[in-house]
């Protein structure tokens, strides 16, 4: 696992660019990808530090993101980002989830999320 790298599948290209912008502000290597089933591609082949996923998605849902991810050990140490706007669903899942942040979310909340969830010594 990359300790720097993040993941943020989210289909909203100005959202991506906003989570991209606030995870680099907090040192993080960021990936966006637009849609569930890319995701899943690329999930298979890195594990990122910190994956962010909006629930709705093209293609594969975000919710089935979440339970790919969950049952894979290999993301075991991986941070998990729900953001979405539905309060019924992201209640539904936070169980599942490391933390869940409604939309609209800012810049600032999230470059200070990311850089409290970045592991102890990881400052090189």
């Amino acid at each position: 696992m990359n300790d720097r790298s993040a993941m943020i599948i989210e289909d909203n290209e100005d959202l991506g660019i906003i989570f991209a912008e606030a995870l680099q502000a907090a040192g993080f290597e960021t990936r966006l990808v637009p849609d569930g089933e890319r995701a899943l591609a690329q999930l298979k082949e890195s594990v990122p530090r910190i994956i962010i996923v909006d629930l709705h998605l093209p293609h594969v849902s975000g919710e089935a993101i979440l339970e790919w991810i969950r049952s894979d050990e290999r993301f075991d140490e991986s941070r998990v980002i729900i953001a979405t706007a539905d309060p019924r669903m992201a209640d539904m899942l936070k169980e599942k989830a490391d933390l869940v942040l409604l939309k609209p979310i800012s810049f600032g909340q999230l470059r200070d999320l990311a850089a409290r969830l970045t592991p102890a010594g990881s400052e090189d």
